[in-house]
């Protein structure tokens, strides 16, 4: 399909149409054309600048118009070629008189300047100061400036991209398109720096052009022509003015279309939303600016009519916008707090009277979230609270990670807590809490920025990175010094789905296990009715599943999980062991998890002697736990987590491999001491898998005890 649509006419045109139209100007400039041609490029050249212009003032953002750099760059050097073409008309016809070179020339020479070459030389300076000195010169240093902080932000929006999408907030294909707007971002402002030079090259060669037909038309007309002076000077005069004219009014556009679009903001609005938003949203200063005007059109010798006639002007206009914001919050419903005093009294009187009964008595929540009274319009949708549409992105992908479906979070106000503060809960118990700012936004600093940000000085909840608190026009800033910066709802957003990733284990209790199991059954019923309750009680499947996202290895394959289980159930009722059964048949998955479909696995083995002894100090140990004197477990702490940090600093995977009977004791010990660790069994590991060890932990095997 991609092939035929490569070779379809429509595409072979296009290809074709860029090499005709750079012919045509090679063209323009080398062959002698009438006039007639000569009116039309000139009526079509100013045709398309306004087309231009009016797309870069319509568009809703810059990145809709991606193509402007080499629009720009084809209208500049099609308005050159006409340039040339006209230059050798009016140097080799000029001297007919000021019909020479076309109408258009001739309308702009006469009409446009009346016929006098002294206003015309006066409008003509007046457009290069215009185009040349303000617009251009102020459209190119905006450019070169863009492109150089976007550019350099680029590194922490993507990182802003990568944050939202662990957290949740994101999904990969919003990920993949923010991450391609960033890109197309950073490629739009570098070609326009460039392209910003075509035009300032544009003015300068008009004023060139300028002096070379005054003074080669004098020269022309005197000495070849035998004209007289006076003849000359009008009607070479004429003629390069109008030419200067009809090329610098699309100059003129062009330079404007490109100072509107490098100056505009990336927010999806198109200009005149944006300037009617920011200018008259807040009526003060049209009240302000009416009183003013009307003080001075009081005033005696001043034109008090205008001066009176716009005072009432922005004085019907500022009470028009005030109105029309005070229907606009009537129509939203929003109830004022008087209002809702009264709304609210009736039901408090009713339930005065109410005899006390079970409803009364709340039920722990599952997951809470609490807030101060400083953080309600984040969590309250009639304020378009951002935090609720985060926490169910955080939901939806910690539900579809973990195989289970993540239950609602309850959020309440907590007036003992200070006004930004938070706290979440897991069945009614704080797991975390923290303070934030909703009116500004936090940059984390993940290791590597190039400068300090003035702010707040703070921690992220999440990770316990040093951050800063920043104000929200900072961001551009901040990025480009290479820092994360999040706003308040996902800083509270990222916190929440870390605690529940780690707490995993407590989220899934009978309920969300029936469920499985009867989601389960409709593709499998005789597996499901096996199992439950013929093999195994549903309070054995629980602590299994527990037990699996203890350390972190996901159940979503509950295929896989509920045959292993069926297969193994008559062997033995304990979750332990039936546990093991499990990792051995979701290998491939916590591989998968951990490193990925590389074909090279990196583990961490431990020294024979100490797995042995560890392996006789289970075995003879009655309760079968693990014994380890206390100077050899902090030896073996030591070498794991120096292990540890060598794969991290090389960006691999940290694996310990031992042997089944000892993993589960190890993987105990070192899971809340070292971070990032996974503890495997011999048996786990896939056929298909290579392994490389990578670090050999022990040897001294002295220290060791039995219990």
């Amino acid at each position: 399909m991609e092939a035929v649509l490569n070779n379809s006419p429509q595409t072979r045109r296009g290809g074709v149409a860029a090499p005709l139209l750079l012919v045509a100007m090679l063209a323009m400039m080398v062959l002698p054309m009438p006039t007639i041609a000569l009116d039309m490029f000139f009526t079509l050249n100013i045709g398309i600048s306004l087309v231009v212009l009016l797309v870069c003032i319509y568009a809703a953002r810059p990145l809709d118009f991606v193509v402007f750099p080499t629009v720009l760059l084809i209208t500049t050097l099609m308005r050159l070629s006409v340039n040339v073409a006209s230059t050798r008309v009016v140097l080799l016809e000029g001297h007919t008189g000021t019909g020479a070179a076309g109408n258009v020339i001739e309308a702009f020479g006469e009409f446009v300047i009346g016929g006098n070459y002294a206003v015309g030389l006066v409008v003509f300076a007046i457009l290069v100061i215009i185009n040349f000195v303000v617009v251009t010169k102020g459209a190119g240093r905006v450019s070169e400036v863009s492109a150089r902080f976007t550019l350099d932000a680029m590194p922490g929006k993507q990182m802003a991209i990568d944050a939202d999408l662990n957290a949740g907030l994101i999904d990969q294909e919003t990920a993949r398109a923010r991450r391609e707007d960033v890109s197309a971002e950073a490629d739009f402002y570098g070609s326009m720096d460039g392209a910003s030079k075509f035009v300032k090259g544009d003015a300068i060669a008009g004023i060139l052009i300028l002096f070379i037909n005054v003074i080669g038309g004098l020269a022309i007309g005197i000495v070849q022509h035998d004209l007289a002076a006076a003849d000359a000077v009008q009607f070479y005069t004429l003629l390069t003015i109008g030419d200067g004219l009809v090329a610098q009014i699309p100059s003129l556009l062009l330079s404007s279309a490109t100072a509107i679009i490098i100056t505009r903001n990336s927010k999806a609005r198109d200009l005149g939303q944006q300037v009617f938003s920011q200018l008259f949203e807040n009526t003060k200063p049209l009240w302000v600016t009416a009183a003013i005007m009307g003080l001075l059109g009081i005033i005696p010798g001043m034109p008090n009519m205008a001066f009176l006639f716009l005072a009432l002007v922005m004085a019907l206009s500022a009470y028009y916008f005030d109105h029309r914001v005070a229907v606009d919050e009537t129509l939203t419903g929003d109830v004022l707090p008087a209002q809702a005093a009264n709304t609210q009294a009736a039901p408090q009187s009713a339930e005065e009277n109410k005899e006390l009964s079970w409803d009364d008595v709340k039920q722990v929540d599952l997951i809470g979230l609490e807030v101060g009274y400083g953080l309600i319009p984040l969590v309250d949708r009639n304020q378009d609270g951002m935090l609720l549409n985060r926490i169910k992105g955080v939901r939806k992908k910690l539900s579809q990670e973990f195989g289970f479906l993540i239950q609602a979070v309850h959020i309440r106000d907590n007036l003992d807590l200070n006004p930004n503060a938070y706290r979440i809960t897991l069945l009614g118990v704080p797991l975390g809490e923290s303070e934030i700012y909703p009116d500004r936004e936090m940059a984390i600093n993940p290791g590597t920025v190039y400068g300090e940000l003035q702010g707040i000085k703070g921690t992220d909840p999440a990770f316990g990175l040093e951050a800063v608190w920043i104000d929200s026009n900072q961001r551009d800033h901040a990025q480009t010094l290479g820092y994360t910066v999040v706003d308040a709802a996902t800083v509270v957003a990222t916190h929440l789905s870390q605690l529940l990733q780690e707490h995993s284990y407590d989220l899934i209790g009978y309920e969300e296990v029936q469920q499985m199991l009867d989601k389960l059954e409709q593709s499998s019923p005789k597996l499901v009715e096996d199992l439950v309750p013929k093999t195994l009680s549903l309070g054995t499947i629980v602590k299994v599943l527990q037990s699996l996202l203890k350390e972190s290895v996901p159940i979503r394959d509950m295929r896989s999980i509920a045959e292993t289980l069926a297969d193994n159930g008559a062997r033995s009722q304990d979750p332990d062991v039936l546990t093991a059964y499990v990792r051995v048949a979701l290998g491939r998955s916590i591989i998968q998890n951990i490193i990925g479909v590389a074909p090279e696995m990196p583990v961490i083995t431990l020294d024979p002697s100490l797995e042995q002894l560890l392996l006789e100090s289970v075995q003879s140990a009655s309760n079968g736990a693990l014994g380890i004197e206390p100077n050899m477990a902090d030896k073996l702490f030591k070498s794991l987590e120096q292990a540890t940090q060598q794969q991290e600093i090389k960006g691999e995977a940290s694996i310990l491999v031992v042997a089944p009977p000892i993993r589960a004791y190890l993987s105990k010990l070192v899971r809340h001491s070292i971070r990032g660790l996974h503890v495997m069994a011999y048996n786990e590991i896939p056929d298909n898998k290579q392994i490389k060890v990578v670090a050999t932990v022990g040897g001294a095997t002295d220290a060791l005890e039995t219990n």
